[in-house]
């Protein structure tokens, strides 16, 4: 062995048994999630998509709240990697006769489950059972708390138009109060060491979110010309319990990206936004469907991602091991 072999440092490997939240996540676990995931896109390239990574493994999508582009993706990144895959459908289920979900999780794990992909509309779900099962959890979104793999995509996405993260303005814009994508992308991206700016009104934006090492602003113009990225976020209807904001249209007025805002964005601007999105309100139309707009791009990203996440947790150890 040469001298700079043993004196190099060890590849850290994955050690958690779930991913709940990029709060509690370090800088490098981070990194190795989306360089595994970048060995997962060139997979994804391939004529044949499909690899043995978690073949003989069972992995259950137990979405208690609706989804569409999170929970596909689970599915088809759970199918890829050759798992049995079983997507719960809690309208057809034993939660309809008032079974807990702590029970359901059991019940499940009872049947050989090994890793449970949660969605559900009280934040801190995906905990409470963490810390109840041996399986292996995955938070796809708990209420207003986090979304950890929307958080690592959208980071993914961005590394893949820029040299790097560190230094990037980023301005995120909209419902910032009751978003959990806006919170796993706060830590992400400020563990990552990007500039980051909330926008959006007082009502949506309070202080408190400047403690967690972001800008504030209340007007979408100050942050146009700066910006390197700018994420759209939707009003979230279903959690708001009460108006805070007085229409739509003057919501759009103030923090909506209209087609004459863009003129003056930076050529380079790359327009983000995790889905659904509202045409019309919080961005044009024709802006969504721009050059600089990588929404679908996102979609794509999050299968890889998605894929890593599932690997690591199954105990893949990082990109130097995916199977080819």
């Amino acid at each position: 062995m040469s001298p700079a072999a043993a004196t190099a440092t060890p590849a850290r490997a994955w050690h958690r048994k779930d991913l709940l939240a990029l709060r509690e996540l370090e800088k490098w676990e981070i990194d190795l999630v989306l360089d595994t995931a970048r060995s997962f896109k060139e997979i994804l390239s391939r004529p044949i998509k499909k690899v043995p990574s978690l073949r003989g493994k069972t992995v259950v999508n137990l979405f208690v709240e609706p989804s569409t582009r999170t929970r596909a993706s689970f599915e088809l990144a759970a199918s890829r990697l050759s798992a049995d895959v079983l997507s719960f459908d809690t309208d057809a289920s034993s939660f309809r006769k008032g079974e807990t979900l702590k029970d359901t999780a059991l019940n499940l794990q009872a049947l050989g489950t090994h890793l449970v992909i949660l969605r559900h509309s009280s934040a801190g779900a995906a905990h409470f059972l963490a810390e109840r099962l041996d399986a292996g959890i995955i938070n796809a979104g708990d209420g207003a708390h986090e979304h950890p793999t929307q958080g690592l995509l959208d980071l993914f996405t961005i590394q893949r138009h820029f040299p790097k993260v560190a230094g990037l303005k980023v301005a995120i814009i909209g419902d910032i109060l009751f978003s959990r994508v806006a919170r796993s992308n706060i830590w992400g991206l400020v563990k990552s060491g990007a500039e980051v700016t909330l926008v959006g009104p007082a009502t949506l934006l309070p202080p408190v979110f400047a403690e967690l090492g972001v800008k504030i602003a209340h007007s979408i113009d100050e942050v146009l010309e700066e910006s390197n990225v700018l994420m759209l976020l939707r009003i979230q209807h279903e959690r708001q319990k009460q108006t805070l904001f007085p229409s739509l249209g003057e919501y759009t007025a103030f923090f909506g990206l209209t087609s004459e805002r863009f003129k003056r964005c930076r050529p380079d601007v790359v327009i983000m936004h995790p889905g659904p999105i509202n045409r019309g309100v919080e961005i044009a139309s024709e802006v969504a469907d721009c050059a600089n707009s990588v929404v679908l791009e996102q979609v794509a990203n999050g299968m890889a991602v998605r894929m890593a996440v599932l690997y690591l947790l199954s105990g893949g150890q990082g990109p130097q091991e995916v199977a080819s």
